[in-house]
């Protein structure tokens, strides 16, 4: 049941911090990756205009701009990946490389003239919730502002996460993060070490094998590697996507459909898995004939209780001379070698650092402070990553994400449930404008209620009974990071915003009754 009284509306004017004047909007959005982006066009075209997109990169994509690694390409087949409301017809191949992503992001971005909305190398330095006034305070590296309503769309894939290694910060050679690819650096010739055999990893691997003169991979744990199902497209059927009505939506239907069979094996039935399993190990037998390696390449946990990986060039690339697949913990990194635990001292030229990112503990939520001055980041430290349908938190009043905890998939595109939680963020502010609402927070009790019952169908998932410890997990033993259903399921449950689920206050008139304020 909504509890509701009746305050006075904040002022739209410019307010004063600390002697400096701050910009007042009234949403504003952190992050343009396809969540951010998402978030500025639908905000347009629900006639939305006094928004800002706060954004520390000089251009949109998010992890799409940042991730220019060789080899850096999608798994998830391009007609899903990418927006519902503008279909590319253009996609090269099955599975798009990173610059074509890239393109189609800065695309949609100018056709729905959003750019001028954006306010670009510009890192959020502070939000902080004013009981006062009822908004957001938001510190930048570039002004300070004021918004009725935060919507962070970060992403989970943003933040690098470097390993803690002894030594490390002695090594005098080249070193860089996968994620910060030092494109001036000339790794021809030279003896390099991966360290990491993730996502990253098995792109990166066989993209520069053939060019340097030695590769040690480093890996901790081996990932399930499925056969890759790529292949370009012909300009006869780039030209039918265009010009034959619904030929294009009706292959990505099938594609999304396709994908969500999987789900019944992660969230419902694990045993339907092991027809996966199965390609997987054939996948290892076609590439490796020699009993050692296989071993170290087959995993010993279930399929899928870790993000499973596609390729068709990573076991190859491991049964090649040059390359040596270390499984041995690393003890230290030395100025020109690393070290590992039995005492072995590679050598090395350079090293790429493909140890995934910071996904449970982002440094974006210690700088988001709640109404009683506690940072998301402790909030979340003490109590474990919890959001109501991945989108409000408890304390921290007129705030929605943009896939938040418990959104991210193992299976499908994640521009499906982007645009599912864009549904709720509309249906908020259009709920929020005609009943006249100043302040909407969750309520302790439904954010607690929904987050038992979420975590309690988690049990029998793959993921919780698969055998293996992920980045999935938080340190409280939760999976807070994917969605343990179908991702139809999701989309009916943030059709719209319940607003029962809220505590709110009220202005004395409908805001859609009242004067707009200075324009964004």
């Amino acid at each position: 049941m909504t509890t509701a009284s009746t305050t006075r509306r904040p002022s739209r004017a410019r307010t004063t911090s600390g002697g400096g004047a701050r910009r007042h909007v009234d949403v504003l959005v952190i992050g343009s990756g396809f969540a951010g982006l998402g978030a500025a066009i639908r905000l347009a075209r629900e006639g939305i205009d006094d928004y800002l997109v706060v954004e520390r990169g000089s251009e949109v994509g998010g992890t799409w701009r940042d991730n220019t690694y060789p080899g850096a390409a999608c798994d998830v087949p391009s007609h899903l990946y990418s927006y519902s409301f503008e279909l590319n017809p253009n996609w090269s191949r099955s599975f798009s490389p990173q610059p074509e992503i890239q393109a189609y992001l800065k695309k949609v971005a100018a056709k729905y003239r959003v750019a001028p909305k954006h306010l670009f190398e510009t890192e959020v330095t502070s939000a902080r919730w004013d009981t006062a006034t009822n908004q957001w305070l938001v510190d930048t590296t570039n002004g300070n502002f004021s918004s009725r309503v935060l919507v962070p769309a970060v992403g989970a894939l943003c933040e690098p996460a470097l390993p803690a290694i002894k030594g490390i910060e002695k090594f005098r050679g080249e070193m860089f993060h996968s994620a910060r690819w030092d494109h001036d650096a000339d790794l021809r010739g030279k003896r390099v070490a991966i360290i990491g055999t993730g996502a990253s990893a098995i792109q990166i691997g066989p993209a520069i094998a053939g060019d340097v003169a030695h590769l040690d991979v480093y890996q901790r744990t081996a990932p399930w590697v499925m056969p890759r199902r790529d292949r370009g497209y012909s300009k006869v059927e780039s030209l039918a996507y265009k010009r034959v009505p619904y030929l294009q939506r009706f292959a990505r239907e099938a594609i999304y459909w396709g994908r969500e069979f999987f789900a019944l094996g992660f969230a419902f039935e694990p045993k339907i898995l092991r027809i996966a399993e199965k390609a997987a190990k054939s996948n290892i037998n076609k590439a490796i004939s020699d009993p050692e390696l296989r071993a170290k390449v087959t995993p010993d946990f279930q399929i899928g209780c870790k993000r499973i990986l596609i390729s068709n060039d990573w076991y190859p690339m491991l049964a090649k001379d040059h390359v040596d697949l270390v499984t041995d913990g690393i003890a230290e990194i030395r100025e020109n070698a690393i070290v590992t635990a039995d005492g072995t001292v590679r050598e090395v030229d350079a090293i790429v650092v493909a140890t995934g990112f910071h996904v449970t503990d982002s440094p974006t939520y210690e700088k988001i402070i709640g109404k009683d001055g506690r940072t998301l980041a402790a909030v979340w430290e003490d109590e474990g990553q919890q959001a109501y349908k991945g989108a409000a938190v408890h304390g921290f009043p007129n705030m929605l994400f943009v896939v938040g905890p418990n959104t991210g998939l193992g299976h499908t595109s994640m521009v499906f449930m982007i645009e599912s939680h864009l549904n709720y963020l509309a249906s908020a502010l259009t709920t929020v404008a005609q009943r006249g609402i100043a302040t909407f927070e969750v309520r302790e009790d439904a954010q607690r209620e929904y987050n038992e019952g979420l975590q309690r169908r988690m049990q029998k998932t793959i993921w919780q009974t698969g055998g293996c410890a992920s980045w999935y997990l938080d340190k409280h033993g939760n999976n807070t990071t994917l969605w343990p259903s179908f991702t139809f399921v999701f989309r009916q449950l943030t059709r719209r915003f319940d607003l029962a689920a809220y505590h709110v206050t009220e202005v004395a008139t409908p805001i859609s009754e009242l004067e707009e304020g200075i324009p964004a």
